[in-house]
């Protein structure tokens, strides 16, 4: 199984766009083959920090979904409001930082 921990920092008052943007893609992204789980959710003490976790059941399986067109729109559309991101892999042997 892999792990994917991707913190996001937004523009302070854009999370109600953000969650607004980034709906359709998580739920096109929960259908797709091996996902597991597929949540954003957003910081109790700062509201500008929004974490996507996922899990999946293979790398290969995230690498696809890295080219679906749900994603794709989502970098698109989302890319206005994201100041700056941190994303994990993490697996049963590593983690890996993108």
């Amino acid at each position: 199984m892999i792990y994917v921990i991707a913190t996001i920092t937004i523009k302070p008052g854009s999370a109600a766009s953000v969650f607004e943007v980034a709906n359709p893609c998580i739920k096109a992204t929960r259908k797709e083959t091996g996902c597991i789980s597929y949540d954003l959710m957003q910081s109790l003490d700062d509201e500008n920090k929004l974490t996507f976790v996922e899990r999946w059941e293979s790398y290969d399986n995230l690498k696809n979904h890295f080219d679906q067109p749900h994603m794709l729109l989502w970098r698109e559309k989302g890319a206005e409001f994201i100041l700056d991101r941190n994303i994990e892999i993490i697996t049963p042997e590593s983690v890996k930082q993108l």
